[in-house]
């Protein structure tokens, strides 16, 4: 898989979920997304969590509109399902998974399908491009694509 990498908050302490994901760069719209779900405050608990986290070019991959429409207030309900989705509870590192292949329950309440198997790691059929980065109330795992609940 690939090495533990641990984040801080360029002051020497570790970084909770959230400011990994704003001080990584490469998160912006799920930051965005989790502001406009009002999900700031729950991934900056104390956990912990397990993110599966899309890149800014995982958002991308939607049809166009996507995003827009779906950061429109009247479409919270839905946005915070689409990224609870993308939380398990509890802190689950890859080696926990490897060689393995399983469903975990998420905090939207569905479960995703983890697939470990075949020398890496796909969520739901999103590739988990880095793994174990290790916050202070959890772990992110970085995904290629946007999973979406039923």
């Amino acid at each position: 898989m690939s090495q533990t990498v641990y984040a801080d908050d360029h002051k020497g302490h570790q970084a909770d979920i959230v400011d990994t994901a704003v001080n990584a760069g490469s998160f912006e719209t799920l930051v965005a997304a989790v502001k406009a779900a009002g999900l700031v405050e729950t991934l900056k608990g104390d956990g912990p969590f397990t993110v599966f986290a899309p890149t800014d070019e995982a958002f991308a991959k939607l049809p166009d509109g996507t995003i827009a429409t779906l950061l429109k207030p009247e479409n919270k309900a839905k946005l915070t399902a689409i990224l609870t989705y993308h939380v398990v509870p509890g802190k689950v590192m890859s080696a926990d998974l490897a060689g393995k292949k399983l469903s975990a329950a998420t905090v939207q309440g569905q479960k995703v399908q983890i697939d470990a198997t075949h020398g890496g790691v796909m969520v739901d059929g999103a590739k988990v491009l880095t793994a174990d980065i290790t916050t202070k109330n959890g772990v992110i795992h970085v995904i290629d694509t946007v999973i979406m609940p039923e």
